[in-house]
C-alpha cells in the first residue's frame, strides 16, 4: 500500500521533509542535493508546530494499517483462491520506507505483490515516485527477483470510492438545517500540482476532475460544486485556484454555507486536520460563513470494502489474463517526460518485475 506518508512523532518531521524536498518526482528543483536540506531545515520549526497541533504526529499510518488488515480479511473471503493475503505498506518519506518494506518482504518470502497505490488518482509526482522508488530499489537487488508483480495505480472512479465520499458528504449535509442544505456550497479540495508537472501531461488533474464528476452525479448534482487546490509549496506556479481564496471568493459573493472536501486524501494527516480544519475552516469563520469539513475515509467499512472490491477484481482478471499486470494508461509516458526511470519502471513492472 503505497503513499507519502507522514510523520508519525514531531521529532520526525525534518527528515520527512528532507526526503520530499529531494524527490524530483514531486518538486523538481535547481540544485536540489543542496537546497533540499536547507529548505527543509528553514521550514522544520513551522511544520513541527502543525504537526503538534494535530496531537504530536500523522495518524496515515495507522489508519493505513487498519485499511490493509481490513482489507485482507475480506480478501481471504472475495479472493479465496489467493489467499492468505497480507498488506505491506511502503511511504516513500516516512516511515515505513519503501527500502524497509522491501526487506519486509524479502524477509517473509512473498513471491507475488501487488503494487498498489492509495492515491486515488494518478500522478507521476505521487504514485509515479512511489513505483520509480521500487524499480530503483529493485535495481539495486534490494528486491527479490522471484517475486511476480502486478500494478493498480488509479481507481478516482471506483462506485465504493465513490460512495464512501458521497456518504461522508451526506452526513455534513445534514450539520445545516434542512431548508439551508440546498444552498450549501462544496468546495472539493485536492493537492494541488506545480504547473510544470501539469504542463508535461501529468493526467492527475483530469482524473481528480472525473473523481469530482462521479461524486456529484451519485449526489444528484443537487449543489453548487467547485474543485480547488491547497497545499501549494514555495514561490513557483502551482495549479489554482487556491482553497483559502475560493474560501475568501465565496465570503465575497455573499455564500454563508460550504463543505470542504478532501477528495485526493483517503486518510487524515496534516493536509486535512492542519490545513483545512485548523486554517481554513477558521479564516471561513472569521469571514462569516459556516463551513465543515467532510470526514476522511478512515475507517469507513464502504471505503475498505471498495478497496477489497478493487485489489480481487485485479487479482482474478490479471490471473486469468483477461488484464495485463499493468493499465493501459500507465503504460503511457506524459508527452514532455524526460525522466528515464519513469519509462523503466513501467517496464520493469509490465513484465511482472522481471
Amino acid at each position: 500500500m503505497m503513499n507519502m506518508g507522514g510523520p508519525s512523532t514531531v521529532p520526525e518531521v525534518y527528515d520527512f521533509l528532507r526526503r520530499l524536498f529531494s524527490d524530483r518526482d514531486l518538486i523538481p528543483l535547481p540544485f536540489q542535493k543542496v537546497l533540499a536540506p536547507l529548505i527543509a531545515k528553514r521550514r522544520t520549526p513551522q511544520i513541527e508546530r502543525q504537526y503538534a497541533d494535530i496531537g504530536g504526529g500523522s495518524p496515515i499510518l495507522k489508519y493505513t494499517r487498519i485499511q490493509g488488515e481490513r482489507m485482507c480479511k475480506l480478501l481471504d473471503e472475495l479472493s479465496p483462491e489467493t489467499a492468505p493475503h497480507k498488506s505491506y505498506v511502503a511511504f516513500r518519506y516516512a516511515k515505513p520506507l519503501t527500502e524497509e518494506t522491501a526487506a519486509e518482504i524479502r524477509a517473509d518470502g512473498v513471491t507475488r505483490a501487488v503494487a498498489f497505490t492509495q492515491y486515488p488518482q494518478y500522478s507521476c509526482s505521487t504514485t509515479g515516485s512511489s513505483l520509480n522508488e521500487m524499480y530503483r530499489l529493485a535495481s539495486k537487488g534490494q528486491v527479490p527477483k522471484g517475486i511476480e508483480w502486478s500494478v493498480i495505480d488509479r481507481w478516482g472512479t471506483h462506485p465504493g470510492f465513490v460512495e464512501a465520499v458521497a456518504q461522508n458528504i451526506e452526513k455534513t449535509l445534514e450539520k445545516f438545517p434542512l431548508e439551508r442544505r440546498s444552498s450549501v456550497v462544496l468546495l472539493f479540495s485536492a493537492h494541488s500540482l506545480p504547473m510544470s508537472v501539469v504542463n508535461r501531461g501529468d493526467p492527475y488533474i483530469l482524473e481528480v476532475s472525473a473523481t469530482v464528476s462521479a461524486v456529484m452525479e451519485r449526489l444528484g448534482n443537487k449543489n453548487a460544486y467547485r474543485l480547488v487546490w491547497q497545499s501549494q509549496v514555495g514561490p513557483s506556479a502551482w495549479m489554482g485556484m487556491q482553497t483559502s481564496e475560493a474560501i475568501k471568493g465565496l465570503a465575497r459573493l455573499g455564500k454563508k454555507e460550504a463543505i470542504l472536501v478532501p477528495i485526493a486524501f483517503t486518510s487524515d494527516h496534516i493536509e486535512t486536520l492542519y490545513e483545512l480544519d485548523l486554517e481554513y475552516c477558521k479564516e471561513a469563520h472569521e469571514l462569516g460563513m459556516e463551513v465543515h469539513r467532510s470526514e476522511s475515509l478512515n475507517e469507513s467499512p464502504v471505503f475498505i470494502r471498495a478497496l477489497a472490491d478493487i485489489t480481487a477484481q485485479h487479482l482474478r482478471e490479471v490471473g486469468s489474463g483477461v488484464q495485463a499486470r499493468t493499465s493501459t494508461q500507465l503504460a503511457l509516458r506524459c508527452p514532455g517526460c524526460t525522466n528515464d526511470t519513469c519509462g523503466q519502471q513501467k517496464g520493469w513492472f509490465a513484465r511482472g518485475g522481471q
